[in-house]
């Protein structure tokens, strides 16, 4: 059966919990990444610490950061071992694996207060991810990267050469990540769509009038990239100033 794989910067999961919890109960995806849940798990309340029908692993302090990740008990049998890598930081990662899947909600740092702890953690992210393609393991990648991969990812109205998400060393280092066997889903199945973002600045009606930056992804190693079918951002969905961003996959978890 095929699997769906999600993705939402949900920008404060209590503020936003019952759109969170009707999105979830009508498209059920099989995998659930969320990023800036700005809560620490003894913050959320009861159906949220255990969402039904998921495996599921809160990684958060509070404060404006931290992740969930969740993987529906009917496709994926057994637990998944949850874990972080070595390089985070402030709550940014949480993994899941499963057999020979490893499945991350990420949040990488925005970089405007500290622009070089956002090219390391994208620089370790890059060498993690290589790690994993070299051991031979698929790769799931999913959540906010906060970086564009090219003008197409920005709207003309928002580019900036020198803006941060729009640096050449912050694409390059995008770059650099997709090398290690990972496909950017969502461009690839719609190649040449010049207003396909995933955030709109909180300001002047952007969303709306679709003035916004790409930067919320689905990556994934290139057998599962392969067999993708659709990738849709779900432009109606919650009043995060991000849309999730969903993906069909036709092979079995």
């Amino acid at each position: 059966m095929p699997i769906t794989v999600a993705t939402w910067n949900v920008n404060g999961l209590r503020a936003r919990r019952e759109q969170f919890l009707a999105w979830l109960a009508e498209d059920r995806p099989s995998v659930v990444c969320l990023q800036e849940v700005k809560a620490a798990p003894s913050q959320l309340p009861e159906d949220l610490v255990t969402l039904d029908g998921y495996w599921s692993a809160w990684h958060g302090a509070g404060g404006y950061s931290g992740v969930g990740l969740h993987l529906r008990r009917d496709v994926f049998a057994q637990e998944p071992a949850f874990s972080h890598p070595s390089f985070d930081h402030e709550t940014r990662i949480v993994t899941a694996e499963a057999g020979d899947l490893t499945v991350a909600s990420v949040y990488v740092p925005n970089g405007g207060k500290d622009f070089a702890a956002k090219i390391t953690f994208l620089e370790r992210m890059r060498d993690w991810a290589g790690e994993l393609h070299a051991q031979g393991r698929r790769l799931l990648l999913c959540g906010d990267l906060n970086v564009t991969r090219t003008d197409q990812d920005v709207h003309p109205k928002e580019r900036k050469p020198r803006a941060i998400g729009q640096r050449p060393e912050e694409r390059e280092l995008l770059a650099q990540l997709l090398a290690q066997g990972l496909v950017d889903v969502g461009r690839t199945l719609d190649p040449d769509n010049e207003g396909l973002f995933t955030w709109w600045a909180p300001w002047r009606d952007m969303r709306r009038r679709n003035i916004g930056w790409r930067i919320d992804y689905v990556l994934a190693s290139t057998p599962l990239a392969a067999r993708a079918t659709t990738a849709r951002v779900l432009t109606g969905v919650g009043t995060s100033d991000h849309a999730p961003v969903m993906v069909e996959i036709a092979v079995e978890a």
